[in-house]
């Protein structure tokens, strides 16, 4: 690899003498990519050197962090550029305090001339994330998760050493602030091929500082329907969900239905799920008299586990209501396979769970194909179950979504007008039954509707 670069940015960029552009977006312009932002450190009046350069990319700066901190972003319509002034009295002192080799490249801008100190240029080559120095890890803990974070993303390895100083220092990330976890977090797991890394954060003992919850799992037995313990069983199934949702590995069956691509984020967020469906094994297992065993209400209980790892990790609201909504329910379609003996489940059953997993049913029944994939065993129920749930897919997306947005047979002012009813629990509860009655083609009409609604009235009078 050449120790020029070719920047892919507006050349009308400041060549002061003194000013460096360092770090991620050396990286990336070395490999080819075009970087997100560019960072510059500059040795004397950064705030003169970001005025200068917003002139010359009719840009505008926007002060950002503390004074003794201060980062001076320049935003064009083109690009992002953040300024800071040097760490150290020179380049090298500054390039010495970064991370890993390959982010501490600088390229002198007035120079025209790659600094390379600790051999980054070559690890890009071989694809390696080796670590600057032993001390980094102990200087901001989050570089452990970011390690995997990096190498995840630029599908690279990390360098042995690197990896024995990692596992030597794992207990460090508990010093690490939750939201600072979790973007490095879930930048891996934004990645196609995240479990190869979440593996090895496993392997090391990374994941359970993470996420200690996991620690309980680790030889947690399962019944006979099951090959591995419930730790390996939840880093199986993560890996299968991972295969569903790549497009090159999907299968044929599913292909057809021509199910829309799941964004990244909510791809993310259905592995976090998954990594986390059965934390609430180990606490709600028991054995019965015949010696199976057991995990009575394991998913309420790692849902309310999931609550408070989503607090400490400082997810969104809605992002942790989508956790707890995929956990509490994961085995409902496997309880609806269960209760229809089997079969293919009364429309009015389908109708029941399509309404309460509302958009979220593709990302379940994802999650449920996994899940019993990722047991480990071959079973022909496990065949059989896949042809169920595809065929819950088919339905959804062919019958369902459009009857959801089709016009309601009966409304609120209907109940008003014509029942002389009011705003109450059997009001939601009419209005609810008969919208399933119509999405289940039991009722077609007003009429029939209308008739429906004086039958609920009339059955719930004497409550």
């Amino acid at each position: 690899m050449s120790n020029k670069i070719i920047l892919n940015i507006n050349q009308a960029i400041p060549k002061t003498k003194g000013a460096y552009m360092v770090g991620g977006s050396i990286r990336d312009l070395l490999l080819g990519r075009i970087p997100t932002d560019y960072d510059i450190a500059v040795l004397l009046f950064p705030e003169k050197y970001a005025s200068d350069l917003a002139s010359c990319v009719n840009g505008h700066v926007v002060e950002i962090g503390k004074r003794d901190q201060r980062i001076y972003r320049v935003v064009s319509k083109r690009d992002s550029f953040d300024i800071s002034a040097i760490e150290g009295n020179t380049i090298e002192d500054d390039l010495i305090k970064r991370d890993f080799t390959i982010n501490a490249i600088g390229y002198d801008l007035a120079a025209d001339k790659v600094i390379d100190l600790f051999g980054g240029i070559n690890d890009l080559s071989i694809k390696k994330i080796s670590m600057v120095s032993k001390e980094i890890f102990k200087n901001d803990p989050v570089r452990l998760i970011r390690a995997y974070r990096i190498a995840a993303m630029l599908d690279f390895e990390i360098e042995s050493e690197t990896a024995h100083i990692i596992r030597n220092n794992v207990k460090l990330i508990t010093q690490t602030a939750g939201e600072r976890i979790k973007a490095e977090l879930f930048k891996i797991l934004f990645c196609p091929k995240s479990y190869c890394y979440i593996d090895q954060m496993y392997k090391t003992g990374l994941l359970f500082e993470i996420f200690p919850e996991l620690t309980a799992l680790k030889g947690c037995r399962q019944n006979k329907h099951h090959a591995h313990d419930v730790l390996i069983h939840s880093l199986t199934a993560f890996s299968q969900l991972e295969i569903l949702l790549s497009k090159n590995n999907f299968n044929q069956e599913l292909k057809k239905l021509s199910i829309p691509d799941m964004d990244k984020k909510r791809s993310a967020l259905l592995k976090y799920s998954i990594l986390l469906h059965d934390i609430g094994k180990p606490s709600s297992l028991t054995v019965g008299d015949d010696g199976n065993i057991h995990f009575f209400g394991h998913e309420r209980i790692g849902a309310e586990m999931a609550k408070q790892i989503s607090k400490r990790l400082k997810l969104s609201n809605n992002e942790a209501d989508y956790i707890d909504f995929i956990i509490r329910n994961h085995i409902l379609a496997l309880n609806l396979y269960n209760t229809g003996d089997k079969k293919i489940p009364s429309k009015r059953s389908l109708t029941r769970f399509f309404i309460k997993c509302g958009n979220n049913t593709p990302d379940l029944l994802l999650h449920t194909i996994a899940d019993i994939n990722g047991k480990g065993i071959d079973d022909e129920r496990n065949g059989h179950f896949f042809s169920f749930t595809s065929y819950l897919l088919k339905e959804f997306f062919s019958d369902y979504k459009l009857k959801i947005t089709g016009p309601r047979l009966v409304t609120g002012n209907d109940l008003i007008k014509e029942f002389g009813l009011h705003p109450s629990p059997l009001f939601k509860k009419i209005l609810s039954v008969v919208e399933e009655s119509r999405i289940s083609n039991d009722i077609k009409n007003r009429e029939e509707a209308f008739s429906l609604v004086s039958e609920l009235i009339k059955n719930n009078s004497g409550n």
